[in-house]
Parts: structure tokens; sequence; C-alpha cells
């Protein structure tokens, strides 16, 4: 008997649940239903295109009737499919639309790609072999079959045409099926083998018959001798017929059985299922030892019992633990939490608010351009530098000229040109780049006579903002080979700019607002705006309650005091740190990271949890504040620059003067991604970008970026004043939030803004209730009681500062909730008791 085993797998509960989203369930059960619209269409179609085919084109009238089980529908399929188009290849289609159907079900029954190849092959081979075989009558080979079979027949005759198309068969069942000679021979002597070779295999060898002649003879005659007796156990050991008990020197009259018993073979090719049964004989001794020695010898060969053998294979266990299966149950139950939903009909600003400068494209001056590279090629050559190439690429305000020196010229020899280079070709900016990154040429930049709008409409428009992915995405302008060139605010991670005074600067700051306002939803992003000279970002006050950010107490987003701007600092100090808390409590690493769980509702918003939105500090004449404040705004700006890049806030800080004393080393060290336009002197220059360069702009938006490892040279987009100003009005005119996004409170070191003495005459008439909650929870919050008592956020902060100074609560504790000094309602009862007396 053989051995029985068994492979058993531990199955998930949940592995074969194969769960299929709604427009997969939607589009396979689509293609599946057209597959047998189709298909009955085509088969009726065939029974009766003679009487349907008069009624083509009278698909809208309800006068003629169709005998298509599809109806008129039917009626164009067939006459489309069948009649004009592949003959019954047609059907083809239809099951190839019935595969797509069950593979989008993600039921593999085929094999796509195979499937596929087969299938295009006998729409184009079987309508031309159909019209060949009905010579084009009837509507099996479709017009085109009838068609190519004509063409071909017209070329090459009905014999050629015959063989192109056995030619055809015979090619793709050697393609298929690799007929090759020696696989055909391979394979013909695996059939011979497994026919043929298995049925002599299975038929008993001659010494078997030979024994079986013996054995009637013997039987016959009744008196054998005892040497053919061991003859003939030696021949046949297995296949004995059952007798009595035997004498060992005398057998009786032995009756032959006329049913055919089954035969055991050496090479085992008997299909018996059952052992055979055993016989007994009575033997001599000597016999009987030979009989012993083979049943051992063959209980040998047993080295197994006979049980059952169970193999278990053991899959991953992949279960969501308790938080995910919750998150997981309010996703199905609700869907993604939806940052968007309380402005959900907000309008992004739309392109036609940006002015049209019309055609931009780089006009080329062939004059100029041949005059520059003569004036260079002659300068060099006078300085004994030899130039082996040159090539020019124009941009929007500038002409790179790279030039490849001859063997053994210094770069330095072509550095110390530069001015005589300006001289030489009467412009100003002249910049060379020696040697240029990554390639092996010295690039020499000559300002345009002409030169070229880079508006900011143009780069709005393009395909490469519109479609970008960025998480912050700021767009600067064109570089000088004219390519659009944006790069990520969460990845820079902070940007300084600097440059003197109608250099394009503010034209800057406004180029990288506007292209934060036209991808960023208001939920997403928040600005802080400083502005010390009033003027400059004023404009944005009209999106208030959609994009800006303030403090508590602040009557205007936009700030321009000095004292206050040191608040807001400490104030975004103090965001940060709840921002890092909240990202502690949640695990994760960055603000991409916990928004995603938050939106998958695995944060809890009664812990404390909410959405985070960026927050850009936008800093205008950043010098001035250093004149005034001096280390009061330092700090809080090294320290956001240090730290708050995970959380989600970013910093642009703006300067006239790039000097060591208003741009520090801590300062520096912070901001790797810097923006410089033209500034005055080249010591300016190297504070700015660690190079010299900047002081050879030409002005007007030309600008060098540093982004850590390369200076690249832009032309900055321009956009104007009343394009920001259509852009907020804009915003402004649609829905907004109730008010600003509030900051959180900051310490105050100044006495004149500390809490007073408490006077029982003066206090609210909810700060009884307003002491209850805040012991009753122990939680000492501003944002709570503006929760709990619905209130505005200035008188919730005026209750609290009574609280305080009653005792009931501790002082200001940063981003932790204040400490509360009584225990339990009882004892605040008494205290309030006192209070009245």
């Amino acid at each position: 008997m053989e051995k029985k085993t068994t492979i058993k797998q531990a199955q998930n509960p949940d592995s074969n649940n194969k769960t299929l989203s709604k427009p997969r369930i939607f589009f396979g059960l689509l293609f599946i239903f057209i597959a047998i619209i189709f298909f009955l269409s085509f088969i009726s179609y065939l029974l009766n295109w003679k009487a349907d085919q008069s009624q083509a084109g009278t698909m809208l009238e309800k006068s003629v009737k169709s005998s298509n089980l599809i109806g008129k529908v039917g009626d164009w399929l067939g006459n489309f499919f069948i009649f004009e188009s592949i003959g019954v290849a047609a059907f083809i289609v239809a099951f190839l639309l019935f595969m797509v159907g069950t593979l989008i079900l993600k039921k593999k029954y085929f094999k796509p790609w195979k499937t596929i190849g087969h299938s295009l092959f006998f729409i184009c081979w079987l309508p031309i072999f159909l019209g060949a075989v009905t010579k084009g009558e009837g509507v099996l080979s479709g017009v085109y079959g009838f068609q190519v079979m004509d063409f071909l027949k017209s070329i090459i005759g009905v014999i050629g045409l015959w063989l192109v198309l056995a030619a055809g068969i015979i090619l793709y069942f050697i393609l298929e099926f690799n007929l090759r000679p020696s696989a055909v021979r391979h394979r013909l002597g695996e059939l011979n083998e497994n026919t043929i070779g298995r049925v002599k295999n299975m038929l008993p060898s001659n010494e078997k018959f030979e024994a079986d002649e013996e054995l009637e003879e013997m039987a016959n005659d009744a008196e054998p001798s005892e040497n053919t007796d061991i003859k003939k156990s030696e021949k046949q050991p297995t296949a004995a017929q059952p007798t009595d008990n035997i004498a060992p020197k005398e057998f009786p009259k032995v009756t032959v059985s006329s049913e055919i018993e089954t035969i055991s073979t050496p090479n085992k090719t008997s299909f018996e299922t059952e052992e055979p049964k055993s016989v007994s004989f009575d033997l001599s001794p000597a016999d009987a030892a030979a009989v012993a020695t083979a049943t051992t010898s063959s209980k040998n060969l047993k080295t197994e019992d006979h049980f059952d053998f169970k193999v278990e294979v053991a899959q991953e266990v992949d279960e969501l633990d308790e938080i995910d299966k919750k998150s997981a149950d309010l996703v199905k139950e609700h869907g993604l939490y939806d940052h968007k939903l309380d402005l959900a009909n907000f309008q992004m600003p739309k392109i036609e608010l940006l002015k049209d400068y019309g055609n931009e494209e780089i006009s080329i001056n062939k004059e100029e351009l041949e005059e520059n590279k003569n004036r260079i090629v002659g300068l060099l050559k006078n300085f004994n530098v030899g130039i082996s190439e040159i090539k020019a690429t124009i941009g929007p305000t500038v002409t790179l000229y790279e030039i490849v020196p001859e063997a053994g010229i210094r770069v330095a020899a072509i550095k110390k040109l530069q001015d005589d280079i300006a001289l030489n070709l009467s412009a100003l900016g002249i910049r060379i780049i020696a040697p240029m990154p990554g390639k092996g040429t010295i690039g020499i930049e000559v300002p345009r006579k002409t030169p070229t709008m880079v508006s900011m409409r143009s780069v709005i428009s393009s395909q490469k903002f519109q479609n970008s992915d960025m998480d912050l995405p700021v767009i600067f302008g064109k570089t000088i080979s004219n390519e659009i060139f944006m790069a990520d605010l969460a990845k820079m991670p902070h940007l300084l700019m600097a440059g003197a005074t109608g250099q394009g600067k503010s034209v800057g700051i406004n180029a990288i607002l506007t292209s934060l306002l036209y991808k960023k939803h208001p939920s997403e992003l928040k600005f802080v705006m400083v502005d010390p000279k009033k003027v400059e970002l004023t404009l944005y006050s009209k999106i208030e309650r959609h994009y800006l950010a303030k403090l508590p107490d602040a009557e205007d987003a936009i700030i321009t005091d000095t004292h206050k701007v040191i608040n807001t600092l400490n104030s975004l100090c103090v965001e940060m740190d709840t921002r890092y808390e909240l990202l502690k409590n949640a695990f994760c690493r960055t603000i991409k990271e916990y928004n995603k769980k938050f939106s998958e509702r695995k944060l809890n918003p009664e812990n404390g949890h909410r959405y985070l939105p960026y927050i850009v500090l936008v800093v205008d004449e950043f010098a001035d504040l250093i004149m005034t404040a001096g280390k009061e705004v330092e700090y809080p700006i090294a320290r956001l620059a240090q730290l708050a890049r995970a959380v989600g806030i970013h910093l642009i800080v703006a300067t006239q003067r790039p000097s060591v004393n208003v741009i520090t080393g801590m300062i520096k060290a912070n901001f790797p991604a810097r923006a410089a336009f033209r500034v005055i002197s080249s010591v300016d220059s190297r504070t700015i970008l660690d190079s010299p360069g900047a002081d050879q702009l030409i002005g007007k938006g030309d600008m060098l970026y540093f982004n850590g490892n390369e200076i690249i040279r832009l032309q900055c987009a321009f956009v104007d004043t009343p394009e920001v100003e259509k852009i907020v009005e804009y915003i402004g005119a649609q829905k907004g939030y109730s008010s600003a996004f509030i900051l959180p409170e900051a310490p105050s070191d100044d006495p004149s803004n500390s809490v007073g003495a408490f006077d029982p005459n003066e206090k609210d008439a909810l700060f009884e209730e307003a002491a209850r909650i805040v012991v009753s929870t122990q939680q000492g919050s501003t944002s709570m009681l503006q929760r709990q008592l619905k209130l505005g956020y200035n008188r919730a902060g005026r209750i609290m500062d009574q609280l305080e100074a009653s005792g009931i609560v501790g002082g200001f504790n940063g981003a932790k909730a204040r400490e509360v000094m009584i225990s339990d309602l009882s004892s605040l009862e008494d205290f309030l008791q006192n209070l009245k007396n």
C-alpha cells in the first residue's frame, strides 16, 4: 500500500477575502456585460443578416422593426464588426472584452499577453482565409477579408494566395509549438514511450508464460518430480495458485482456475489497487528457509510504517492591531478626514487674474551673437588664450558663451580677464564661471541688449507647475537655458533673500507668495507676515480669514510693530514646541506623516490632535529688525531655523543689506537656500552667497539662486502690484474662516503685562462657572474655556488672568496647560465663599 501524504496549509481567515474596490467591480462587470452584448448581437446577426442588411441606416426610425436579439443596436454592431470589418473574427473581439473584464475582477482564467497575441493573429488571418474559401460571398470574411484576399489574388494568383495562407498558419504553429525537426523527433519519441512502451511493459514476460504452460502440464500429469517443484518455485515465486496443504514430495491434482489473476511485473506497470492475497504452501525445510529469507528481505524494503503523514505550512500572520482596526472602521464609515471641508467651495485663483504680456519667445539676434563671439575670441587671442570650441546659449536676459580652451591653458588666466572682456563688449554684468559645474567648459555670461520679459502668467500656466507634486512649490522664473525653475520650500527648508533697493527683491517675494496661493488650499497653508516698511505686504491683509495667522490680541494680521514681532516670533516657538509634542505622541517624524495619520483617523482629536497646516514666516527688511530689537529677534529666528522644518514652519527672510552683523553665522548656517539679487559690492555677495557674482548682476529681476550645491542664474518672474491685488481680492471675496489662524500665547517678560491684584468687585460674570470647569477638569486652558463657555478669546483670556490673580490656577507654562491649585470642587466652594466675604 502506498503512503498517504496530506499537505495542509494554515489559512488566514482573511486570506480568501479578495476585496475589490467599487471602481474595479463596476468596470469589470461593465466589460463582461459589453462582451455578452457583442456575442449575442453577432450570433443573431449571422442568423438574420440578409433580412437586417436592408435596415442599415434606419436605427432611429421607430417604424422599422429589427429581428436581432439586441435590437437595432445589435444590427449596428453586427453590421459594423462582421460585414464592414473582420467577419466572424469579430467574436474574438467579444472574447477579448470578456477577458479584460475577468482580469479587472482579478480572475486570472487566461494568460493576458499570450491570449492577446493569439487573438491578433487570428483576427488578421481568419478573415483572409474565409474570404479565400467563400470567394467573398456572404459575410463570414467581412470587407477586410474580401479586400485583402482580392488584392493578394490579383497580385500572386490563387495558388500564391493559398501558399501564403498555408505558410502563415504553418509559421504560427512552428513558433507557438516549437516545431523544430529535433523537437518533433523528441516529442514523437516521448509519445512512443508513453503509449506503445507502456503497453509492452504491462504485458507479462515470456518466462512467466512458459511457467504457466509447465504448470498446466504438471497438473495434467499429476506426477511431478521434486526438481520440477523447485524449478517452479524459483521461476514463479509470487503468482502461485491457491491450493490445500501439499506434501513435500507429492502434488495432488491442481485445478486450473478459469479466472485470470493480475500479474505483477518487475517494472511495476500493473494498475492493481489491492494487495495480492497470500498463498500458503507446504514446503520442505530447505524450501521453507529460502522462502523465509525472501520474505525477510522484502520486509526490509519497507522502511516506514503505514500511517498518514501531514505537512502543515504556516503562513505569515498580518493582522491589524486595535488602533488600526478602529481607524479602518472609522474610515469605512466616514471616509478619510477632509481638511478642506470647512471651505469646500473655495476656488483657487484663476490664470486670467495675471496679466498677459503677449509673446515671450526669445528673439535671436544673429548679428549681436556673431559680434560678441568675435570680440571674445579676439580678446582671448590677444592674451595668448587659444579656444578650440565655443557655444552660445540664449536666455531671457543673458546669453551664455561656453568656451573650451586649448590644452595647456590655465583657468585662472581666463578668470583674470573678466574686466577686460566687459570693457571689450561694452556690457554691464559680465560674469565668468570657470569651470562650469559638471562640464569641461568655461562660461561667460553676457547680458542681452534686448532682454525678454518673463511674466508670472507664463510660468504659472506651465505644465511643470500645474502638475507639480511638491509640498510647497515655489516658482522663481527661468534659467539661462529658458527652462522654468521651481523649488520646494519644504525641502529648502528656509530661504534667505538679499538685494539692493530697486533690484527686484520685493517682486521676488510676491512671486513666491503668488505661487503658493495658486497651489495650496487655505486649510493647508498659513502666512505670518512681518513688514517693518508697512507698505510691501499690506496688500495681503484682504486674505486674513483665509491664509494669515496672528496673535490672539492682535488687531492686524500684517505685523509692522517691532515689539509685536518679538511676541510673534516667540509665539511661533511655542507653536513649534506644541507641534513637536503632538508628533511625539503620534510617533511621527514629520508633519507629512502626522497629517497622513490624522487623515486616516488614527489620531484622536479628543487627545489634542488636529490637522496641522504649513506655516510660512515672511520677514521683509530683516536688517531693520536687527537694528531695533537685536538679540531678541535673532534668537527666536535662529531657533526656528534650526528646529521648525520638521513641523512645517518655514522662514523666508529678506534684507537689503547682507552685512555680517545682520546675517550672522548662526543664521547663515541654518539657511542653506539663498537668493541674491544685485548687490553693491563683492563683499555683500560673499556674505549672502559665500562667493562673488551677485555684484555683477544687471538688476531688474536678474538673480542668483544657491541651493547648497551650485549657483544658478535666473530671471525672476515679474508680477505687478495690480496683479497681486486682483488675486487677493478674488480670494478675499470668497467665504473664509471666522477669523485668522490664532497662534498660541507667547510668554512675556514685560512686568507691565503681568497679572495685577485680584479685585472681587471687577470679576467677570462667568468667573465662578469658569473656576468650576477648571477645577473639575484639572486643566487650566484658555482654549478650553472658549469651547466650554462659548466665549471669544479675549474674554476667555481675561477670565484666565482673574483665575490666576485669585490663586485658582498657576502662571503661564508655555505649551502646557496652567497648573490648577485647588484639587476638588468642595474646596473651591469654600474658596469662592471666602472671596465673597
